[in-house]
């Protein structure tokens, strides 16, 4: 009876951030071993607070286990983050580790949005990418991804409250002086807050995005 009441005003904090998750339609790889909705780690349980603290509306989703290797452990689906006056829409993003959406929550709102108002003129409106959770391996390796364990997201493009669209493949190299300098200084920023970023100066590969992943290593290409 006393953990219940430890956990109720847990979940009463979140209930203003947390979407009802709706039926989903079966995954097309085989799940071995499905938890509860409600992680009971007390780390995860941590960390959808401190989600919620951000004011990211999100929902908490069950651990999946994959026959490759290949996890969903501590995720939530992220629907929008905040700024310092608006929410900021997102796109294409499947589960993703709360550590990673805590980090990438803290680096929209200080490493972007703010870095758009003062270099372009115009807040974020809503940040593009190409996803998170994958199960692969790193190219030309048989080493997981980070996106295997939804612990990394690649992100292709800004899009400003003025309309405007900063894209990393256009951008980086041939956008103007301000947009290249938009998008070196959201680089930099992010290679302080996640462990590995990737950007189009690693490799070919990463022309089109930014990969950022929670990792705890210290790699910034």
């Amino acid at each position: 009876m006393r953990g219940l009441f430890l956990i109720l005003p847990l979940v009463a904090t979140l209930s203003a951030c947390i979407d009802i998750p709706q039926a989903q339609a079966p995954h097309r790889q085989s799940v071995r071993q499905s938890t509860g909705l409600f992680n009971p780690r007390p780390d995860y349980r941590q960390c959808l607070s401190e989600l919620g603290a951000q004011q990211a509306i999100f929902t908490p989703l069950a651990d999946q286990y994959f026959g490759t290797g290949c996890t969903n452990v501590g995720t939530v689906r992220l629907s929008s983050l905040r700024s310092d006056t608006a929410a900021l829409s997102l796109t294409n993003l499947g589960p993703v580790t709360c550590n990673m959406a805590t980090t990438f929550a803290g680096w929209a709102r200080f490493g972007v949005d703010r870095a758009a108002e003062q270099i372009l003129g115009s807040r974020v409106a809503r940040i593009e990418t190409f996803g998170s959770y994958s199960c692969r391996t790193v190219a030309g390796t048989s080493r997981l991804s980070g996106h295997a364990t939804a612990n990394a997201i690649d992100v292709s493009a800004f899009v400003l409250a003025d309309g405007r669209r900063i894209t990393v493949l256009d951008d980086w190299n041939d956008g103007t002086p301000a947009e290249r300098r938009f998008l070196r200084v959201v680089h930099a920023s992010a290679c302080k807050r996640f462990g590995t970023t990737l950007g189009p100066d690693y490799n070919a590969a990463h022309a089109n995005h930014f990969h950022l992943e929670a990792d705890g290593a210290n790699f910034c290409r």
